[in-house]
């Protein structure tokens, strides 16, 4: 049984004739007869009595003529939704970000970008990076943004656009190092730090060169994310060293002109982003067009804040 046979089927039940109904559908009454009879074998149900080219139907068409029509609607339904889909215009999308991002800039590229689109529902969540990338091997997401990932296990799985950004020194506007125009970071030997972790990758990063550069962390905090850390950043406490879009973060809410100074990191000092999405899932044409739009704002916005993008995490 296939939608063309319900169809002639429902136009054979609703015409005055055989050739009313040909006539409906635009084919031949030969082929409509071998429509119905083809219907009938399938379903092994005799749905018509026939007396010459006269078809009287029993029982058993009226009720699949009742369950025709909610069959066609439904099919119809969905193609018009698979259409949509297919033009990025309806569907629904599963999106998540570190805590960092997802608090505004995240949300706030999406909200712009989806201005003016219709039949279109949002999932949006904050999850740590090991978070995203274990939903990202579930195929439970669309796409994910977090830390790029640390090893190369489940890589099977999952998809990861890895880009990089130099880091910045954040401190406040009476910090001894304010004035810098750059900032070493055998300047910040012996500074109260704010930073994040042990088993981040960029604490590690903090503790390998600057025991390079022959200084001393001295971690007067540790966070899991560095939203807190640039409260105790702007009361005066610590300096901190941050990612590239975290420095965005404070432009965009203002704080770089009131009690945070962001400053240039001397040297090569990179962090990692990842743009997660699953292999196996099956991802709208919108949500594939969002991952790439994310990708294009991340570029523009750690250009803008000059940290010199880099594809692959260099």
């Amino acid at each position: 049984m296939n939608l063309q046979q319900i169809r002639t089927f429902r136009a054979v039940m609703t015409s005055a004739s055989m050739s009313d109904a040909a006539t409906k559908l635009g084919r031949t009454q030969p082929a409509v007869s071998a429509s119905l009879k083809a219907l009938e074998d399938a379903l092994g149900v005799t749905l018509f009595d026939r007396d010459g080219r006269k078809l009287s139907p029993r029982p058993e068409a009226h009720y699949l003529l009742s369950e025709a029509d909610t069959m066609l609607a439904q099919a119809q339904r969905i193609s018009h939704t698979m259409r949509s889909m297919s033009l990025g215009q309806s569907g629904s999308i599963t999106a998540v970000a570190m805590p960092g991002p997802a608090a505004l800039l995240f949300p706030r590229f999406i909200a712009g970008l989806l201005q003016g689109v219709k039949g279109l529902s949002i999932s949006l969540f904050a999850r740590s990076s090991s978070q995203i990338e274990e939903l990202a091997k579930a195929q439970s997401i669309d796409f994910g943004f977090g830390d790029a990932p640390s090893s190369m296990d489940g890589r099977a799985l999952y998809e990861c656009q890895i880009i990089s950004g130099q880091c910045f020194v954040v401190v406040d506007p009476a910090h001894p190092l304010a004035d810098h125009d750059v900032i070493d970071l055998s300047d910040l030997d012996g500074a109260a730090l704010g930073t994040l972790q042990s088993d981040h990758a960029l604490r590690r990063e903090l503790e390998t060169q600057m025991a390079m550069a022959g200084a001393e962390p001295n971690v007067f905090l540790e966070s899991q994310t560095f939203l807190p850390v640039l409260q105790f950043v702007e009361a005066g406490l610590c300096a901190a060293i941050v990612d590239p879009l975290t420095a965005s973060h404070i432009r965009a809410t203002g704080q770089s002109e009131r009690a945070i100074r962001i400053k240039p990191l001397a040297g090569h000092f990179r962090y990692r982003y990842g743009i997660y999405w699953p292999r196996f899932r099956a991802i709208s044409t919108i949500a594939t067009d969002m991952r790439q739009n994310w990708q294009d704002e991340l570029w523009r916005q750690l250009s803008e804040m000059d940290a010199r993008p880099d594809l692959g995490g260099t």
